[in-house]
């Protein structure tokens, strides 16, 4: 097992989690309510494209630190679930970088695509609400090396980030024929 890289604080651990997650929360929401409406000189929608390129990532790194996990690669594991993280951080700034820019792009597809869309966004969207303090206490209780909890809570925790990772670049590729 891997030695801590943390000192144990809960209380701490608690309220971080909860300001990031309603901090983030928070910042997603009120884009629905701001464009800035800028002509940046560029392709606003290559932030969609990266933020595609970066969910495939993260869902690559996923299934790399779960096989890396089970082969008991455990040093290998922790650098790709921080690599993982690290490019979820990434995807937000540049999601919210695009949203800023280009406000909500209306699906233009009709028949039975229209709902299964529609399930597949409405899944992703409530998904990657819901899982971000998840994210935050499995990697806390890995580097307190609290093991248990850790194990405990990544099997719950990585197939909902895994879902979200690979619904959104599912969604991009849905909705860029739509992009004006």
């Amino acid at each position: 097992m891997l030695t801590p890289t943390l000192k144990k604080n809960d209380k701490l651990a608690n309220i971080l989690v909860g300001i990031v997650s309603a901090i983030v929360f928070v910042a997603v929401v009120a884009l629905k309510n701001i464009e800035l409406g800028a002509q940046p000189g560029f392709d606003i929608h290559i932030f969609a494209r990266i933020n595609a390129v970066i969910n495939t990532i993260v869902s690559l790194l996923l299934v790399a630190g779960l096989v890396a996990v089970k082969n008991r690669r455990l040093l290998l594991h922790k650098r790709i679930m921080m690599s993982a993280i690290l490019c979820s951080v990434l995807f937000l700034l540049s999601y919210i970088c695009h949203h800023l820019l280009a406000g909500d792009t209306k699906f233009g597809g009709v028949g039975m695509i229209r709902p299964v869309y529609f399930f597949i966004l409405i899944t992703h969207i409530v998904l990657a609400a819901v899982i971000l303090p998840f994210i935050l206490f499995t990697s806390y209780r890995a580097l307190i090396a609290e093991w248990p909890a850790h194990r405990k809570l990544a099997r719950l925790t990585w197939p909902i980030w895994f879902y979200v990772s690979v619904t959104g670049v599912i969604v991009y590729l849905m909705i860029s024929p739509y992009y004006g």
